[in-house]
């Protein structure tokens, strides 16, 4: 993405009154409304600029300069039972990628240590599967617990549907994040996938932070969803409060039903990392797949326009930037404000 809207700490002079009034109801504490943030969603994109630059303000006020870093691993991949029309893993579609079980823990040890080495500052869990059986969760829960023992990075866990009893279980294992993606806004959810309900996805949502973990949460944007249904997303995300929303850029996949989707304009993009830093100004807003294949900066400008977390070393089917070059990046972005702090002084 050839992002023109380049950002700074400072609030830009003349700045367009409902940005600069929503700007000043966020860092006062009081919040923006619904009709706030639909008016941030509908502004044309010639002032694109400025919001991106008010959600950077916003971005550091709340949450300082650190960057998120997390790494993902894929402990059961493909032949999943439900129909997500995006999902390259469903069994559904036919993708040629490979099917796996549960690794060996070892395995999965090993990767955490690594992402650790690397730099992450979280570890997430993800298995392909509708809800764990009872085997395969109590393997998870071993493996939790070699991680813990070995390496001593924040895991997360991404498993589908959950029992309180299992939400229950991994908070006692310390696992401080669970991730179930509502996916697109309930208005489009039923064009995205019939196998099961939006509903179902918030009951989840909903057992977790019952059982005392936190939340990380989002979707996928570009699925052919109108702005309207995006701001829909961007406003249960609002409502549901996650520590983490984490964002996805549509890369279609050849076998499934969207393989042929068109790609999102640069300017959504845009505007949806900036609008949820507004609606949720101490939240991680995370980067995620499809941010090397859609971007052409990696999300760097995105970084400097409401995000502050990235997934690196890969995705759950396609590859990603190495740690080493997202350092790199994440240098370039916190270089780029300190030169702009000493400005200021």
């Amino acid at each position: 993405m050839r992002c023109r809207y380049k950002t700074t700490v400072n609030s830009p002079v003349g700045m367009n009154h409902t940005i600069s009034d929503c700007l000043d109801s966020v860092l006062d504490g009081s919040g923006i409304t619904y009709d706030d943030a639909s008016m941030l969603f509908d502004l044309p994109d010639d002032s694109l600029y400025e919001l991106a630059d008010a959600a950077n303000v916003i971005t550091h006020r709340f949450n300082g300069d650190a960057v998120d870093v997390e790494q993902l691993a894929n402990i059961k991949k493909n032949a999943c039972s439900e129909d997500c029309t995006f999902c390259a893993q469903s069994a559904l579609f036919n993708t040629g990628i490979e099917t796996y079980a549960l690794p060996p823990p070892e395995e999965v040890v090993a990767a955490a240590s690594r992402a650790k080495r690397e730099g992450a500052d979280s570890y997430c869990l993800v298995a392909a599967w509708r809800e764990p059986s009872q085997q395969n969760f109590e393997k998870v829960c071993d493996i939790i617990r070699m991680i813990n023992q070995e390496v001593g990075i924040a895991i997360e866990c991404s498993l589908g549907f959950l029992t309180y009893g299992q939400a229950a279980a991994l908070k006692e294992l310390g696992v401080r994040r669970y991730n179930h993606n509502l996916e697109t806004a309930r208005s489009k959810f039923s064009e995205i996938c019939t196998t099961h309900t939006y509903q179902d996805r918030l009951d989840t949502l909903r057992t977790a932070r019952r059982a005392g973990l936190e939340l990380c949460t989002g979707g996928i944007i570009g699925l052919g969803e109108t702005r309207k249904q995006r701001l829909e997303l961007a406003l249960e995300l609002a409502r549901i409060r996650p520590e983490e929303v984490t964002i996805n850029l549509l890369v279609p996949v050849l076998g499934t039903p969207l393989a042929l989707q068109t790609r999102l304009p640069d300017s959504e993009i845009v505007r949806m990392f900036a609008v949820l830093r507004f609606l949720l100004p101490g939240s991680i807003i995370k980067i995620s797949g499809g941010r090397e294949a859609i971007l052409d900066d990696d999300g760097q400008q995105l970084l400097a326009g409401g995000a502050n977390g990235i997934i690196t070393g890969g995705y759950l089917t396609t590859s990603g930037n190495s740690a080493r070059e997202d350092q790199l990046l994440i240098g370039r972005v916190n270089l780029g404000r300190q030169r702009q702090r000493q400005r200021q002084q």
